[in-house]
């Protein structure tokens, strides 16, 4: 078991807490990063891994809402798009702009150049911070993307927002590491069983270590539930009663090889009308979403899920065959929760429901409950539940104290001088899509500094040691010793994103895996390996208590 795991779940019983986060999503992650930098005494629960439900299936897109345009949702896309911005300045190697390439079918509901004039509206509700829009007539389609089939399009357009270089999830453990860095006590595999609030004004939360069956209990003077698509649920626990719920929305995306060696992101709109992307991902492509309303929070892909994908991907590229699912590397399937207010017309189409969050506050019992959201957003949802916090009376000793972002430039420029010097980037891998230092600065920051002194120490750490993942002995000793790894599927999905990119076949004989394993868990390694290759599949857990994470 992790050491800082093990001495974070100890820690959890020692005093009163002023914050206790339950959810490790995006809008835990970045609570919790908030609360703990502005000097609060912050706990962070989750009953599975950080990330490990809606939060890990996104499109790994940062976008400023362009769909919420049709619906006339301008202040929306306004805020969106600042947050887009503030994303990309504030983390330059993660969130970057990449070119949106759309078409435009013949006979859509709306004429080319009335989407063309609304590319130009979204870039300047944007302050004009991406690149500008621009017409696509059908002949430079065919000279920048031959892939694409024309024979239904009568052009296109392109207009910029962003992407996350590395997956969705690393994204969100990242605001859980800064959250550790400023005190807070995180632990994944806890789960709450509830919480009560008492006579004295004080949360008492009974919580398990699903790892080794011990009960816990967590005091906090306030409890923010952030549960992503489990907050109904949860609220239930408490005896909280909410204006808002959600319904859910199922989207689905299945990765295959890359299909286009441009970087940017084809778009489409798909058979129903919505918009389809074909999305970069290194040495794959991810392409998607549908958009089904779902009744639980538990989705799994169909065959007609993937048949939607399928067909609408091969109508609309010329590819030297058709998509099968043979072709499958992975999947993403997860729920999009969508915050109904009880302001909410009845009868409104689910669908054009938007993603906009709502905070709701329980004054009288110190509970804070967060609905919605979307990754754009999440710097204004730590900010907001950090004021809300400090309005139920938890003093907060440094506002202005900075949370988010990258280093300094100056801790960039001495870890950039450092691996000059070591001649690090002439250690990349022939099949790496960038340069060796650009992906550690990006994925570590100030820690890179110490994986290029492990290098120093030993150059077989500078070795990748499963092949096409790009991973480093370095990095998997890192892993292990701070990133609190439980299980094989918390390192392949959502520490990094080898098993989006890796067939399971190909990982299963994958050389390096082993020792992979013998690094992240010791002497469970065999364990650990079997359990996530289904040799002795893990017990399920019951479906009631699966509504705590």
């Amino acid at each position: 078991m992790p050491a800082l795991r093990t001495a974070n779940v100890e820690r959890l019983q020692s005093g009163t807490f002023d914050v206790l986060v339950v959810g490790g999503g995006i809008n835990g992650a970045v609570s919790a990063a908030c609360l703990a930098a502005r000097g609060a005494r912050v706990a962070l629960i989750d009953k599975a891994d950080f990330a490990s439900f809606t939060s890990q299936e996104s499109s790994n897109l940062a976008w400023g809402g362009i769909k919420y345009m049709e619906t006339f949702e301008f202040g929306l896309v306004r805020k969106l798009c600042l947050s887009r911005n503030h994303l990309i300045r504030s983390y330059p190697s993660t969130v970057q702009e990449i070119r949106f390439y759309a078409m435009h079918p013949k006979g859509f509901r709306h004429g080319l150049w009335k989407l063309v004039m609304g590319t130009w509206l979204y870039w300047v509700i944007g302050n004009f911070f991406t690149r500008a829009p621009r017409l696509l007539a059908k002949s430079t389609v065919a000279r920048e993307e031959p892939i694409i089939d024309l024979s239904r399009a009568d052009g296109g357009f392109e207009y910029s927002d962003a992407y996350l270089h590395d997956n969705d999830a690393r994204f969100v453990y990242n605001f859980i590491r800064r959250a550790l860095d400023y005190g807070c006590i995180a632990a994944n595999y806890v789960e709450s069983l509830g919480s009560v609030r008492g006579s004295d004004g004080v949360w008492t939360t009974q919580a398990r270590d699903l790892e080794t069956g011990d009960d816990l209990v967590v005091r906090s003077k306030v409890v923010v539930n952030a549960c992503g698509p489990f907050v109904d649920a949860m609220n239930g626990k408490a005896g909280e009663k909410t204006s808002h719920h959600h319904v859910f929305s199922k989207g689905v995306h299945l990765i295959v090889d890359r299909l286009s060696k441009n970087r940017r992101v084809l778009t489409f709109f798909a058979d129903d009308g919505r918009l389809f992307f074909v999305i970069p991902m290194g040495p794959r492509t991810c392409i998607g979403t549908t958009d089904t309303r779902v009744e639980s929070p538990y989705a799994h892909v169909t065959p007609e899920d993937r048949a939607f994908i399928l067909d609408n991907i091969n109508a609309r590229l010329r590819l030297p065959r058709k998509l099968t699912t043979g072709d499958i590397i992975a999947e993403r399937c997860g729920v999009r929760p969508l915050a109904v207010g009880a302001d909410s017309k009845r009868g409104a189409d689910w669908a054009q429901l938007s993603r906009k969050h709502a905070i709701e506050v329980d004054r009288a019992t110190s509970h804070v409950s967060i609905f919605g959201g979307k990754l754009t957003d999440c710097l204004n949802v730590g900010e907001e539940v950090a004021r809300e916090v400090e309005s139920l009376g938890i003093a907060l000793p440094y506002p202005r104290a900075r949370w988010y972002g990258e280093p300094p430039d100056e801790t960039r420029h001495e870890f950039m001088h450092q691996a000059r010097l070591m001649n690090l980037d002439a250690m990349t891998s022939p099949r790496s899509s960038e340069a060796l230092s650009t992906r550690l600065w990006r994925r570590y920051g100030a820690q890179a500094l110490g994986l290029l002194e492990d290098i120093r120490e030993d150059p077989a750490m500078g070795e990748v040691l499963i092949e096409g993942a790009e991973y480093l002995r370095c990095e998997i000793r890192l892993a292990a010793r701070s990133e609190m790894i439980v299980k094989l599927d918390d390192f392949l999905r959502r520490r990094s994103k080898i098993a989006l990119v890796i067939s399971r076949s190909d990982l299963h004989d994958a050389p390096g895996l082993r020792e992979a394993c013998s690094m992240l868990f010791g002497a469970e390694a065999d364990a650990r390996y079997d359990e996530y290759f289904g040799a002795r599949p893990a017990p399920e857990v019951p479906l009631e208590s699966m509504a705590t994470s």
